[in-house]
């Protein structure tokens, strides 16, 4: 049986019609890239909107009794200009028409915001001279919103078994009632992998304005090294602690398919990116796979004699954060300690408050808070059959002058955090890679 490929381009690889031949030479390449996965136009340049963006104004401008005409205007001859440019003819005047009534009309807000996807996929099918396929009543999710997983995969394989090559719009699908429901910003990348899955694919080839993951982020750390190749677990790991460069909950469709998904670069289509796998057979030949981080977290470390008999401690100190509605990142413990992560913008309004409540309920020997911490998380598979490593990453923050707040080992021994002020945060990435990589 021939190889399938799912390929799904991002806005900026779709912004224009000069990105968009660019995609078509992608595609034509490779006659296995049969499932074409678009998102809405993005940014042509510094200073230009996305489309989206703009739709949600339309409908924001409406909910404020203010004419959206212009912006509607602004939308449609981006359109009309792809439409154009590329040489083909979808009715474009007449599908903008229809969503312009639907919105002056009371069209739902992810209605209107699923048009640029929508609109998008319209024109490119035709570009490509592939069959157009609506994600409309086969991305499925129920009445509260939540998606359908084994109901959508249901449909779409046997909606794509009639289509030996189609373009999908990404980012949206529909409720029990047939109204138009979308993911979170981002969620075409949902629906590529979940394209994939239906499909049986081969590999899911997620195509945006980068070269795959790099080993650190280039803002801090010079010219660092590209990752070839990467594990789901160690992607969850990194994407937590802020490395993005695709919507994290695209990960699960493709994974529990066991789909490879490889992260291209639409402007170097020659470069192989990065591949997302399941597991790496045999030992890694790095130690670490890649470090990311988050700036602005409070810690709440408590102290008292004897904390490990008292039956429930944990479990009481937890519910006074509970009640408060905040949500806990991390937890690292010793016999008679404690410390409770939380990122500072769920606390501000209300960190006195927890503390004093701890104090006067459950008296602790001591406790202290300290604010504007960052925490950064080395991950890699290699890190469980190394012996040492953590001492080499400590030593290596030592050596810089660094002192550590905190720290959380998770039980994969695939990552080690580490908390730091918010003012060391940089130079301890710039530590942490310079111990571990090597030119």
């Amino acid at each position: 049986m021939s190889e399938v490929k799912v390929v799904k381009f991002g806005g900026s690889s779709v912004a224009d019609a000069i990105q968009l031949t660019k995609v078509k030479a992608i595609i034509d390449a490779d006659p296995a890239r049969r499932y074409v996965v678009v998102s809405a136009p993005g940014k042509r340049y510094d200073g230009d909107n996305k489309v989206t963006d703009l739709l949600y104004l339309c409908k924001a401008q409406l909910e404020n009794n203010i004419g959206c005409e212009q912006v509607f205007q602004v939308i449609g001859d981006r359109y009309k200009a792809i439409e154009v440019n590329l040489g083909v003819d979808c009715d474009m005047k007449d599908e903008l028409d229809a969503i312009y009534k639907k919105l002056v009309s009371g069209g739902s807000k992810d209605f209107i915001a699923s048009r640029g996807e929508y609109l998008l996929a319209r024109v490119f099918a035709a570009f490509l001279g592939y069959d157009f396929v609506d994600a409309a009543g086969l991305v499925c999710f129920d009445a509260k919103g939540r998606f359908l997983e084994d109901e959508t995969n249901e449909k779409l394989a046997a909606e794509l078994a009639k289509h030996d090559r189609a373009v999908i719009p990404g980012f949206y699908g529909t409720l029990p009632n047939g109204e138009i429901h979308t993911f979170s910003r981002g969620g075409s990348d949902i629906t590529g992998a979940i394209v994939a899955r239906a499909v049986n694919a081969d590999v899911y080839e997620n195509w945006t304005d980068v070269s795959g993951f790099l080993m650190a982020d280039p803002r801090i750390v010079k010219n660092p090294k590209p990752i070839d190749r990467i594990t789901y677990s160690e992607l969850r790991e990194l994407s937590y602690m802020g490395a993005s460069v695709l919507h994290e909950d695209a990960i699960f469709p493709a994974r529990a398919a066991d789909i490879p998904i490889n992260i291209r670069n639409t402007n170097e289509p020659d470069n192989p990116g990065t591949t997302i796998v399941a597991e790496v057979s045999g030992p890694s030949d790095k130690i670490i796979t890649g470090i990311s981080g988050k700036k602005d977290f409070v810690t709440i470390s408590i102290a008292k004699n004897t904390m490990n008999n008292e039956v429930g401690f944990i479990r009481r100190i937890l519910s006074v954060f509970e009640s408060y509605n905040v949500s806990i990142e991390h937890l690292p413990s010793g016999i008679d300690t404690l410390s409770i992560v939380c990122d500072k913008k769920y606390v501000e309004d209300c960190l006195s408050d927890i503390v004093e409540e701890i104090e006067r309920k459950y008296k602790p020997d001591k406790i202290e808070v300290h604010e504007d911490i960052a925490l950064i998380a080395t991950v890699g598979r290699g890190m469980s059959s190394r012996p040492g490593t953590s001492a080499k990453l400590f030593g290596a923050l030592a050596k810089a002058g660094i002192n550590i707040r905190m720290i959380d080992q998770g039980s994969s021994e695939m990552n080690i955090i580490v908390g730091v002020d918010n003012n060391d945060y940089k130079d301890a990435i710039r530590a942490i890679y310079s111990e571990f990589v090597t030119e």
